[in-house]
């Protein structure tokens, strides 16, 4: 019976709280790791320990077992059953009792790696030794960051001429000793700005083939003739917007209704500049045409509670709009962020037709979750209200004054769409620091006080002196110690690449796949084939904010040996050499549709030798194949 006792009690500690003391038999204290010799100092020696294996339960506002580690304070207070911690005494502290593992079924931390003897010997001496803590040190969970307004001080210049972004980058570039180089060239730019305006490559004979050394205003005036393409700047965007709206054209849930597009809606704001609070409020509180993103995916059969179309919609507005990834904390309160089960369940709870249950890791908890904001200090939710009012005031609160986090969230998705990086990484994690403050301060500020237009926001970005810097490699280390010294290097998109593509060969998506048609298809407005599938295009059933760089295995096999792009080659081929044109003619054809120049003397011998004299189906086909693997066609510069 003792024995029995002994078990239960271990277990009601292990699931419901602390008791008093630790109850260690001689024998058990024998085999304690000792404590450390040394005076221990607690921000090196034993924040990091408390940092990594008991805050996820314990600090930043948890309180499992009605144990807080935020300070020292708490610390000594215990838990719901006494003490956790006996100043003086590690032995006796039921701290040292769990992380040493005295009971092999009852060990702390419950998840992750166990501590080791050198551990838990370090914190039997900083016990021992009177529990010092450095007073300017908390595991309190810090005020949000990024999340209201800020107008930074800095003075902007409008007289002088220079873009505001480049003045606030001027005490960045001289503080990191960075002397910026001169501009890219005036086809750099134009292949640059074509491609992240419209998605497209410089049309032959088109503005971007008369850009001239020495004018000023001429790029300012092509990105402005580039925003004003209705047309192709909405094709071209709603890429960007599908994947970040989880909006397609087939996939789960089309074929039985538990889906539904906004394509027309999303198209429609796209081409008319809708201003983006308007544009987020038309989502979180829609119209008829605009309900498919809230309205998420019906699964079919059993779905977790965490992806139910009440949680989709919370889950996915707060990352598209707020940078704040719910995902883990839709199951249980996240490990990774400080992130609850009940905030996740509180935004839920505004889509809700109902009242909801609260589900941790897919159990019944027999709690009812209450509708709110995310961030209460922004604005509160009447939970008595119905949902018609509730959505309402959700729009007002994401879209209203007091909300600095949404305009700086998009001007963030917006750099990072241009530069390669965002000013705050990772894109969905809007809670970390900037690498320049100041600057994702000012352009938040900018573009609310332009009326939320995001081209005016667009055309700052594309027409600073840091826009047209020569790109740079963007490693994975830079991450860690990241300094801006210009755009990265990135890869065309799946529909960019298509579409290059299709300008290179007149060969567009129509009815009739693979035929040329004067009707010019674009990418964005079809459904994924194979070679999109393999250059990154997502299904979308979930959000994606960003797309991978890194190129695969599958890339290389599609675009080596992949039907859909042998077929588009093989019929552009045999188009070339039906319409009599003589060998510099048909070079001078694709090397301008390629890559909007001509081609080099040494380009032409090479090029030559694939096509024959005449040009030869097969040649010509080769060289189609050679040009859109070059890196020069592939990346943007």
């Amino acid at each position: 019976m003792l024995h029995c006792r002994y078990v239960v009690g271990a277990l009601m500690l292990f699931e419901f709280g602390y008791s008093a003391a630790a109850k260690i038999t001689p024998e058990q204290a024998e085999n304690l790791p000792a404590p450390a010799s040394d005076a221990v100092v607690f921000s090196r020696d034993i924040k990091p320990i408390l940092d990594t294996s008991c805050t996820q339960c314990h600090g930043r506002g948890r309180n499992k077992g009605g144990f807080q580690l935020d300070t020292r304070e708490t610390l000594l207070k215990g838990g719901d059953s006494g003490a956790v911690v006996l100043k003086g005494r590690s032995q006796d502290s039921l701290l040292i009792e769990l992380v040493a593992g005295v009971d092999p079924e009852n060990v702390m931390p419950k998840k992750g790696k166990r501590l080791t003897p050198q551990q838990v010997g370090l914190l039997r001496a900083w016990i021992d030794q009177g529990l010092s803590w450095d007073t300017d040190i908390s595991f309190v969970k810090p005020p949000p960051r990024n999340l209201t307004r800020r107008v930074p001080e800095i003075q902007i210049s409008a007289t002088s001429g220079v873009n505001p972004i480049d003045q606030i980058l001027e005490p960045y570039f001289q503080a990191h000793q960075f002397k910026p180089p001169k501009p890219v060239s005036d086809r750099l730019f134009a292949r640059r700005v074509y491609l992240d305006l419209l998605g497209l490559v410089p049309p032959v004979g088109g503005p971007g083939g008369f850009v001239s050394d020495g004018d000023p205003e001429m790029r300012v005036r092509l990105v402005r003739s580039l925003l004003e393409d209705k047309l192709n700047y909405a094709e071209h965007w709603l890429s960007f917007w599908n994947d970040l709206l989880r909006n397609d054209y087939r996939g789960t849930g089309y074929i039985d209704g538990g889906r539904k597009p906004i394509t027309t809606w999303l198209f429609n704001a796209l081409s008319n500049n809708l201003p983006f609070d308007q544009f987020v409020a038309q989502l979180v509180n829609p119209k008829p045409e605009s309900e498919g993103f809230t309205k998420g995916i019906v699964w079919r059969g059993v779905v977790n509670a965490s992806q139910l179309p009440d949680m989709q919609a919370a889950q996915n507005v707060s990352q598209v709009f707020m940078g704040v990834n719910l995902k883990c904390a839709s199951c249980h309160d996240s490990f990774i962020n400080d992130w609850r089960l009940a905030d996740s369940y509180g935004l839920a709870c505004v889509f809700s037709d109902g009242p909801l249950e609260m589900f941790q890791c897919d159990k019944p908890t027999g709690q009812t979750a209450r509708p709110r904001f995310i961030y209460a200090e922004l604005g509160l939710i009447d939970s008595k209200a119905p949902k018609s009012e509730r959505l309402r005031q959700l729009a007002e609160i994401i879209t209203g004054p007091r909300d600095g986090r949404l305009a700086r969230t998009i001007v963030n998705r917006l750099w990072a769409r241009f530069f390669g990086r965002g000013l705050v990484e990772p894109l969905d994690d809007m809670e970390q620091a900037a690498w320049n403050q100041d600057l994702l301060d000012w352009l938040a500020e900018d573009l609310i006080n332009h009326g939320y237009d995001l081209k005016q926001t667009i055309e700052l970005m594309v027409t600073s002196q840091a826009y047209q810097l020569p790109s740079v490699g963007l490693g994975e280390a830079a991450a860690k110690d990241y300094v801006f010294r210009g755009p990265g290097i990135r890869r065309l998109s799946a529909e960019e690449f298509r579409d290059a593509v299709a300008q290179l060969t007149a060969i567009w998506y129509s009815k009739a796949e693979f035929t040329a048609t004067t009707a010019e298809i674009r990418a964005s407005l079809v459904a994924a084939d194979p070679l999109a599938i393999a250059l990154g295009r997502p299904n979308r059933e979930q959000v994606i904010t960003s797309r991978s760089d890194a190129a695969t295995t599958l890339q290389a096999l599609e675009l080596t040996n992949g039907k859909t792009l042998s077929a588009i080659l093989q019929r552009a081929a045999l188009m070339m050499v039906e319409f009599p044109v003589t060998n510099d003619e048909l070079l001078e054809r694709i090397y301008r549709r390629a890559f909007a120049r001509s081609p080099t003397a040494e380009e032409k011998a090479s090029a030559k030798e694939f096509i024959g004299e005449p040009p030869q189906k097969e040649g010509v086909e080769d060289l189609l194949w050679a040009t859109v693997m070059l890196p020069e066609f592939q990346l943007i510069y």
